[in-house]
């Protein structure tokens, strides 16, 4: 063989060789790649449609059969329903983080917002103030354009003392250049990482995408899957050093009112999500590790969304049995201390309010003395709005008379 040909076989075969190293490093990069914002195909996702088509159908006669229920209440019972579902989403997205907030204050920032009765509720504090308005922008205000400054606007009122706890925190702002936000459980030193979101220097790339998304999403996807949708790619990108699950949950929230063409809701996600917690933790971290594929995440959320949905139904019940219970009443007169108890009493339900009431719970929920608390109670028996129970002696208590 001539010694020219010779050398371009040669470089041929190194050639080859090196386009079959290329592949081999991109493949090994890719298997050892843990996060689904790390491959390739970011933020493309996709998704299997067959395995969520019954799913989804489920998720749009519930809703359908909801909104229905809704339409036959009258202007007040819609506006008790709403008053009642964003308490209950407002202390839920709070509770899945950690965070306790006392319920009697976000009743009366809700009140006051709605321009219900807040009399005898205690005040509330400017944290509680400032979720409760995330959550009423981002459904009063759904066809506004969600933009970054709305978005941050909205995490500084989270936080409006810039801080998270006793940790001072970038309020209103990305992550800075160079931050790392990991999800982590375990003692130190023995740390397990569930999950690590993109460094504090894509964020003003991983962001725009968002918003770019969020806008053209709009009219080719499903609004329901894109709900859903919406809550994984933020919480993916994850761009606050804390309060993306609160955010996240406004979104879905905001993106179900824009499918709906309603600014309120009748249902709370947060509040089922909350009772499916540590699957919600475990389905966003696998499907947050298996690429591009969200067919995992989109199913349980769309059970989520179903049995939210189907709870609701609850709540509306209740919020009719309490006008009733009232309109019946009407002519009765009670002090504000005496509504205040029927009306936890009421939004408890039938029954459901554990050990009944007894003079000491009266007490704790109206700051009186003993003796005031016994007069009371047995002024609204002689009233007939409340019936002492059958136990006797020392375990005395009342419910109401239904």
């Amino acid at each position: 063989m001539p010694a020219g040909e010779a050398l371009q076989n040669t470089v041929l075969n190194m050639k080859r060789l090196q386009v079959i190293f290329v592949s081999k490093c991109e493949a090994i990069s890719e298997a050892i790649m843990r996060c689904i914002w790390q491959y390739r195909e970011w933020p493309r996702v996709v998704w299997k449609a067959d395995e969520l088509l019954r799913l989804l159908g489920e998720a749009r006669l519930e809703q359908g059969k909801l909104l229905s229920r809704v339409a036959g209440l009258g202007f007040k019972l819609k506006d008790e329903a709403q008053a009642d579902i964003l308490t209950e989403e407002a202390l839920k997205t709070a509770a899945i983080e950690g965070e306790k907030l006392d319920p009697g204050q976000v009743r009366s920032s809700v009140a006051r917002r709605l321009g219900l009765p807040a009399a005898g509720l205690p005040p509330s504090n400017r944290s509680i103030d400032g979720l409760v308005e995330v959550l009423l922008d981002a459904t009063q205000n759904y066809s506004k354009p969600l933009t970054e400054n709305r978005v941050k606007r909205w995490h500084a009122a989270l936080f409006p003392a810039g801080q998270s706890g006793l940790r001072k925190i970038r309020a209103g702002k990305w992550r800075g250049a160079g931050d790392e936000m990991q999800v982590v459980s375990g003692p130190i030193g023995r740390e397990k990482i569930h999950y690590e979101a993109p460094p504090g220097e894509k964020l003003d790339k991983e962001m725009k995408r968002f918003f770019e998304w969020w806008k053209s999403s709009l009219r080719s996807e499903d609004g329901v899957l894109r709900s859903g949708m919406a809550h994984f790619y933020f919480v993916t990108i994850h761009p606050f050093e804390d309060g993306n699950g609160r955010i996240a949950r406004a979104l879905t929230d905001m993106a179900l009112a824009q499918d709906e063409e309603l600014p309120v809701r009748y249902y709370s996600l947060s509040s089922q999500i909350m009772e499916d917690r540590n699957d919600y933790y475990n389905i966003l971290e696998k499907t947050q590790k298996t690429g591009p594929d969200i067919t995992g995440w989109l199913e349980w959320y769309l059970k989520c969304y179903v049995r939210a949905v189907r709870k609701s139904e609850k709540l509306t019940a209740r919020v009719m049995a309490k006008t009733d219970f009232w309109q019946a009443h009407r002519e009765t007169e009670v002090s504000q201390r005496q509504r205040k108890v029927i009306n936890r009493l009421l939004d408890s339900g039938q029954g459901e309010f554990k050990g009944g009431l007894t003079t000491r719970k009266y007490v704790s929920m109206t700051k009186t003395s003993r003796a005031t608390a016994f007069r009371e109670i047995s002024d609204l028996l002689e009233k007939g709005l409340l019936k002492q129970n059958k136990a006797k002696g020392r375990s005395v208590s009342y419910d109401l008379d239904w």
